[in-house]
């Protein structure tokens, strides 16, 4: 019996190049992997050739296990049976990419089970992930922060990584969730990104800040300008989106935001949809005190976390080999 084990980490989406998804290739993006929290699976080889799911979110694993099992069958592979226990979820629907990392978790463990590995964009074709964004699944397959290029229209192959780098080990992530309404998903977010119009001045100022001080601030480990070109991206993006979330970030996270850069944070923004909230942190212990006063404005129910980030994306291992 053969037993593999997924464990794929949480990304912070960060915003899009082109929100209004107007020019040549649409979107693009950039993220980055956060430790915590994590999708963890593991998919067990079972007689009978059925597939089965357990634990937190069972259902959608069990989906992305069927598209997979027909992926593999088409490609002439002999699917065995598999069960999948969830052993750990990321919380759907707050902005952490719950849905693309269980995806992505599932095939991954459905493929070495049966002895294929496949790139990164076959992988996100079985699993019927990155149809708009890829930062989900550059973050799964390599870690660290990334920047993505943007769809083609019409392509099935998900957005290209343009660039990968990796965040600095001392710096962390005060990554805060309060207890609200969910961000935009499903048939809603479809709705919302129908809604957006061109906005080429926008996107040309969003691109300049990615160029020429976001990324440059990253390379050279200057965090107090990493943070001030992300916060002035981070309202850039939430301005293409203020008329279909009710503002430039999610109802609850907008005071959050603002709460982590008045206490001392270098730059703070919202991940995808919200209502999580981050900011970024120059240590262990900056990030401890930073989390220590934002709690007070969380309100019953919220929690906020320090968390490294994550610079490797998922591990996989088969009975006790890891890959």
């Amino acid at each position: 019996m053969t037993t593999v084990r997924v464990h794929a980490p949480a990304r912070l989406h960060m915003g899009m190049l082109d929100a209004s998804g107007d020019a040549p290739r649409r979107f693009g993006g950039l993220g980055v992997g956060v430790t915590r929290p994590a999708v963890v699976i593991e998919a067990t080889s079972a007689d009978g050739g059925e597939l089965a799911a357990e634990g937190p979110d069972a259902d959608r694993a069990l989906a992305v296990a069927e598209r997979c099992r027909d992926a593999l069958t088409r490609d002439g592979v002999r699917v065995d049976g598999v069960r999948i226990r969830v052993r750990d979820a990321i919380p759907p629907h707050v902005g952490l990419g719950s849905g693309t990392k269980l995806a992505l978790a599932v095939t991954a463990a459905m493929c070495a089970l049966h002895g294929r590995s496949p790139d990164p964009a076959t992988t996100a074709r079985m699993a019927g992930r990155g149809a708009r964004s890829a930062v989900g699944l550059w973050t799964f397959a390599l870690g660290g922060f990334v920047v993505e290029g943007g769809r083609r229209p019409g392509s099935e192959d998900p957005a290209p990584l343009l660039m990968r780098h990796p965040m600095p080990d001392e710096w962390r992530c005060v990554l805060a969730i309060p207890a609200a309404q969910p961000g935009l998903s499903g048939g809603a977010e479809e709705a919302a990104f129908e809604e957006l119009r061109p906005d080429p001045e926008r996107s040309a100022r969003i691109a300049q800040i990615v160029l020429t001080a976001l990324l440059p601030a990253l390379v050279e480990r200057d965090l107090g300008e990493f943070g001030a070109a992300l916060t002035r991206l981070q309202r850039l993006v939430g301005d293409a989106f203020a008329h279909v979330q009710g503002g430039t970030f999610h109802p609850r996270a907008e005071a959050l935001v603002e709460a982590l850069l008045r206490l001392g944070a270098p730059g703070a923004g919202q991940s995808s949809w919200g209502p999580a909230v981050y900011g970024i942190a120059g240590s262990e212990e900056q990030g401890r005190a930073l989390a220590h006063r934002l709690e007070a404005q969380l309100g019953a129910g919220g929690t906020v976390a320090v968390v490294p980030f994550d610079n490797t994306g998922a591990r996989i291992e088969s009975n006790g080999a890891a890959r």
